[in-house]
């Protein structure tokens, strides 16, 4: 969307919250934007290896684990460097990882098929529009087929998903005002270096946890932020 929004002007300043900028070609510099946007930016990479890590902890178990991404969501660069992350986090991890596609909503119900063919043992989901607009079914079918499954946002735990791990969107949104303001007060965009998440939290369902017979260890429950049961 925010690339979008850079291809249909150059003059209006836009300010933007959870992409890549860089990597996406958004702005030329996290330092010196450049040009008429910025805002704060993402740690895709990094976060997606986190969640893996944390999966991982809650569930030590499981040595394949599913991860669910939908191509074209990101850009190519930024998808290449998340699916990287990704992979160089799961050989660490020793955990073996199937990349599962869903370019579409209409996809997810193979996405899962495939899954199973795959013999996982629980599920990744990475950062996207088009999955967050489908959380509540992709939640369902993560019960469906009794994977416990970790997502990069918040809505995800809401909607039932057993845990899920990001940047708080309030403070991300919060902090996005403060630059509506300055460049309302008449600063320029490409002066406002772009900044990165400082806030992070996990938050844990008890209740599906329950749900799928899974017992969270009190090492992972006591780093949530929230708990719901």
């Amino acid at each position: 969307m925010a690339l979008a929004a850079k291809q249909a002007t150059n003059t209006i300043p836009i300010v933007f919250v959870t992409v890549d900028p860089v990597t996406s070609g958004l702005v030329s510099s996290l330092a010196r934007p450049g040009g008429n946007l910025t805002g704060l930016a993402s740690l895709i990479p990094d976060l997606v290896g986190k969640c893996l890590e944390l999966l991982n902890q809650a569930v030590p178990r499981v040595s394949r684990v599913a991860v669910l991404w939908p191509p074209g969501a990101l850009g190519e660069r930024t998808e290449k460097n998340m699916l990287t992350g990704a992979d160089e986090a799961g050989r660490a991890l020793g955990v073996r990882l199937q990349f599962v596609e869903a370019r579409r909503p209409a996809n997810l119900d193979r996405a899962f098929s495939e899954m199973t063919r795959g013999r996982v043992g629980a599920l990744a989901v990475l950062p996207s529009t088009i999955l967050v607009r489908e959380r509540r079914r992709l939640v369902d079918l993560a019960a469906k087929n009794r994977l416990p499954a970790i997502y990069t946002q918040t809505e995800f735990a809401d909607a039932g998903g057993l845990m899920a791990y990001g940047p708080n969107a309030a403070d991300l949104h919060r902090r996005a005002a403060t630059y509506v303001d300055k460049i309302l007060k008449g600063a320029q965009p490409a002066d406002l270096p772009v900044e990165q998440p400082t806030k992070f939290e996990l938050v844990i369902n008890l209740k599906t946890a329950k749900a799928l017979g899974l017992t969270i260890p009190p090492s992972v429950l006591a780093r949530a932020d929230q708990v719901i049961e």
